[in-house]
């Protein structure tokens, strides 16, 4: 599976402020109280291996736990680069995402920049170990508002695969997700 991580915390190129994660915005869902929960969301609805990757990030063993996500249930070519994603040739003619945000089950796990940089890179180099090709996982450090007046750090995960067909492409999303989400829960902590 291919993973890379990066920081966007400041703005932007034209001035514009980074996307900041929003823990409780209109809506919010806490999976942590009652994870089954998750097969209740509408993009687990069109989608159930998004909500057991969900349920088991929000688990009480995980590190992490989810306070958004989204679903996209096909991607224009120009939306991902096949040789990204570890495509064999002509494997890539449709393809699909998601993104979920993640936040420290901890408090306080990615104190800072470098420490979330490095929870990224150990990530991305257990990620990587498994063997999955057509899919990838993007790490983006991101600020987030934990409570009012609480701003920590947080990472949000796009989950990108592709595949000759749309049922083999969302075959390997969903080994996609599984892997990823096996991978960070099985983590006792992202330091």
């Amino acid at each position: 599976m291919e993973a890379d991580w990066e920081f966007e915390l400041g703005a932007d190129a034209a001035g514009l402020p980074a996307p900041v994660i929003d823990a409780h915005w209109p809506g919010f869902v806490d999976l942590r109280l009652a994870p089954a929960r998750a097969w209740d969301l509408p993009e687990s609805v069109r989608l159930p291996a998004l909500a057991e990757a969900l349920a088991k990030l929000n688990s009480s063993g995980s590190p992490v736990w989810t306070s958004k996500c989204d679903f996209w249930e096909s991607l224009k070519p120009d939306e991902f680069d096949p040789d990204e994603l570890d495509a064999p040739p002509g494997c890539a003619a449709h393809a699909m995402g998601c993104y979920i945000d993640l936040l420290s089950a901890s408090g306080q796990q990615w104190p800072s920049p470098d420490i979330a940089a490095a929870a990224c890179k150990r990530l991305c180099i257990l990620l990587r170990a498994v063997p999955l090709r057509s899919c990838r996982a993007d790490l983006i450090v991101r600020h987030a508002f934990i409570a009012p007046g609480l701003m920590e750090l947080g990472i949000s995960a796009y989950l990108t695969a592709c595949g000759e067909s749309r049922a083999k492409a969302a075959l390997a999303f969903q080994a996609a997700l599984a892997a990823f989400a096996d991978v960070l829960s099985g983590c006792s902590t992202l330091k």
